[in-house]
């Protein structure tokens, strides 16, 4: 097990709408293979971690456009890496899988770090459910397999429950006090309807986003 410092990117506000920030791995320490980290597990180094990081990044987007079937020679042609390499950052397909999807928890649970300060409530809460739409699209295609390898109550899964139900009830509440959404809904009715609006096939990101807007029109007080 290796040792890589945050998540690869969070979502962040711009000219041009929410939009993922890639941190890629510029705040990984470049250290040898031998430090440890905290946990016991040896950092990588910098361009170790580089790779590591695009590959996690890559298989997302494959698997996201071309579905979880997708074989692993494709997420190393398309990350520009050879096969040799994806198998020394994650020896099996279950270990990318494991890999993307706590990638894609890490950012929501960073997004909603970054946010809250940062941002109006209803703000805050639309930045962060851009994130949940891009986790939610991923998952959908590489869910069943995760779960069937490592069980609805593993680890993992607890975990991202976790974070996903705390972060939700956390941004929906803050908006909910502030006046800025009604206070009719809970966090999981909007979690609920968010993630509908990537089920629909042949995911298409910009409607989804219309979707989306649809929505928090919606959840505004009438």
């Amino acid at each position: 097990m290796y040792y890589v410092e945050g998540a690869s990117s969070y979502y962040t506000e711009g000219a041009s709408g929410y939009a993922r920030e890639e941190r890629m791995t510029d705040e990984v320490t470049p250290v040898t293979g031998t430090d440890e980290a905290p946990d016991g597990a040896p950092r990588l180094r910098a361009d170790a971690a580089r790779n590591r990081a695009k590959l996690v990044t890559t298989a997302r987007d494959v698997f996201t456009t071309e579905g979880g079937d997708v074989s692993l020679e494709s997420v190393a042609k398309a990350a520009g890496v050879g096969i040799g390499t994806l198998y020394r950052h994650f020896p099996s397909r279950l270990d990318l899988l494991e890999a993307v999807y706590r990638d894609e928890v890490d950012v929501l649970r960073e997004t909603a770090e970054k946010v809250v300060p940062n941002h109006p409530p209803v703000e805050a809460l639309e930045i962060w459910l851009t994130a949940f739409v891009d986790y939610a699209a991923t998952k959908r295609h590489i869910f069943t397999e995760l779960v069937e390898a490592v069980g609805r109550e593993s680890e993992l899964m607890t975990h991202s429950r976790e974070v996903i139900y705390g972060k939700a009830e956390l941004l929906v509440s803050r908006a909910q006090e502030a006046g800025e959404i009604r206070s009719d809904v809970t966090s999981q009715d909007v979690l609920r309807l968010v993630g509908g609006c990537t089920m629909m096939p042949n995911f298409d990101r910009e409607q989804t986003q219309r979707i989306l807007r649809i929505v928090m029109d919606g959840l505004r007080p009438q």
